[in-house]
């Protein structure tokens, strides 16, 4: 029996490292099969696992235990609503990608994102990619935005692989840490990493001109060794993000500033709309709470619930 990380996988197929040296390609033993079944992939990128030789073969392993893992991110799988698709485990940190334009920022995709995160405590950095390419009026707005997020905690970093602004800050972030990069498609995500570590040379895509969406360019999650230390988990490109199978007080309770004031509510299960004497609400009116985030979660409980409905009422 031998311990390694998994660094690649293909759904039927992993990838896994061994003393940061050696790679077996393995696959995995039938009783996994048989996990939690609310998850659609019972082994992830960054799993620490054993694994056992095939006979006869010195390249190729069977994956014979998942060792405890200390985090994960998953997110709900876009084929099967109650079933949860894990991203990757056992990360130091993740890293969102945005842009401003090509592609236009969403904002309730930041929001979406640390939902991802916030339950497990994973610390999570926002970039701003491509500000090389943004107007002036979209600068301020930029900088209104990185304000709203450094004062609820998060960190926020601007930068170019145009014009290098950011690199540095960027690469020592990841130094030594195992790091989960996210992002939409077309963010430049790729171009990004290549700037600051040009050996993994990872596949770069212009913006579609014809739907000014990004095209794929990472069709499975992948770990990359960098040679400055640490580990880069590359991701595929979000499209959307949805979340039918948390409950409006998970959403509330994983708003950090919410939930930072929500024991001065009046009720204990405040939902923070249309009761009275409400924390958070009063927090909106007097400035402390960005009016911004509070649309990203009115909009995030109301697609629960909406969900809700519709199952309970499928016979309609």
């Amino acid at each position: 029996m031998m311990k390694g990380v998994v660094i690649k996988s293909t759904g039927s197929w992993y990838k896994v490292l061994v003393n940061e040296v050696d790679t077996y390609d393995c696959r995995i033993a039938g009783k996994f099969k048989l996990m939690d079944k609310r998850f659609t992939n019972p082994i992830a990128v960054g799993d620490e696992v054993t694994i056992e030789l095939e006979s006869g073969d010195e390249n190729t392993a069977v994956i014979r235990e998942i060792i405890r893992r200390h985090n994960y991110v998953v997110r709900q799988s876009p084929r099967k609503k109650h079933h949860l698709h894990i991203i990757a485990s056992n990360v130091d940190q993740a890293m969102l990608i945005v842009t401003m334009r090509e592609p236009n920022l969403k904002m309730g995709f930041l929001d979406r994102f640390m939902m991802m995160t916030e339950p497990y405590s994973i610390p999570t950095v926002i970039v701003f990619n491509k500000i090389d390419i943004c107007t002036p009026a979209e600068l301020k707005k930029l900088d209104a935005l990185i304000k709203i997020y450094n004062q609820i905690g998060y960190k926020v970093l601007k930068t170019s692989a145009v014009t290098q602004e950011g690199l540095t800050e960027f690469k020592e972030l990841l130094s030594d840490k195992v790091t989960l990069l996210s992002g939409q498609s077309g963010v430049g995500k790729s171009t990004l990493v290549n700037a600051i570590e040009p050996t993994l040379d990872l596949r770069t895509y212009e913006i579609s001109d014809f739907s000014g969406k990004g095209q794929h360019t990472t069709t499975f999650a992948q770990m990359f060794k960098l040679s400055f230390g640490g580990y880069l988990i590359d991701t595929p490109g979000i499209k959307s993000l949805s979340f039918t199978h948390l409950s409006i007080k998970d959403i509330a309770h994983n708003f950090r500033e919410f939930f930072a004031v929500s024991s001065q509510c009046r009720y204990s299960d405040c939902s923070h709309r249309n009761e009275p004497k409400c924390a958070v609400k009063d927090g909106v009116e007097n400035g402390t709470i960005s009016p911004i985030r509070y649309q990203s979660y009115l909009s995030l409980i109301d697609e629960v619930e909406s969900q809700n409905y519709w199952e309970m009422n499928e016979d309609l």
